[in-house]
């Protein structure tokens, strides 16, 4: 028996092979996580993708990979890394031999890339997801404040952002730089703003109406 007839090997082929790949972005492997991650990969491809299809199907799954990787390194914003994941259920599902294989596949996207997560609980992280997670703890002496018992009289105060928020950011208060974060959407850098909310160390901002 091959395994293109043995459907729920492609769940472990894709959801391992996702696991590693991200597992390599995410924390510090050495390089071992990508090599099993593309074996794993590949071997999913070659035995259950048309042959005219493997290349494709290949290359759309690794720009989804790059995707993730760009975003996670330069946008921090989470958009390349979404399309970056609907690329990789893509390249793995839509071009599949049929619609059970197409399902264990993409399920194995899905629960490979929140396995992934795992690794930060047993190996070393990188700093390239800081950003996102808000883990960034920038010091006293680069003028940041990440942790502030005055953080609530800051509601009502202005000042200006730093950077874009995409919806997190970095402001500037009277001469104190701070972490805070839109209400979901887009500033631009060099805009007014206002505190709107203080949550513990969250600080929600606003745009200032003139």
């Amino acid at each position: 028996m091959g395994l293109s007839s043995l459907y729920w090997v492609s769940f472990l082929f894709i959801g391992f092979g996702t696991m590693f790949l991200l597992g390599e972005l995410l924390v510090k492997a050495k390089g071992l996580f990508a090599i099993l991650g593309i074996s794993l990969i590949t071997l999913y491809f070659y035995a259950y993708l048309d042959p005219s299809m493997i290349i494709t199907m290949m290359i759309l799954y690794f720009l989804g990979i790059l995707l993730i990787f760009i975003d996670g390194e330069f946008v921090n914003d989470g958009t390349l890394a979404g399309i970056g994941i609907i690329l990789m259920i893509i390249s793995v599902g839509v071009s599949s031999p049929n619609w059970v294989i197409g399902l264990y596949a993409i399920i194995g996207v899905v629960i490979g890339a929140a396995s992934s997560l795992l690794w930060l609980k047993v190996l070393p992280k990188r700093n390239m997801w800081t950003k996102i997670a808000l883990l960034d703890r920038l010091t006293d002496e680069q003028g940041y404040t990440t942790m502030n018992t005055d953080y609530k009289e800051l509601v009502g105060k202005t000042g200006v952002t730093l950077s874009n928020l995409r919806p997190v950011g970095t402001v500037k208060i009277g001469e104190t730089h701070y972490s805070a974060q839109s209400d979901g959407y887009w500033i631009e850098k060099g805009t007014d703003i206002v505190v709107k909310q203080v949550d513990g160390t969250r600080i929600l901002v606003d745009v200032l109406k003139k």
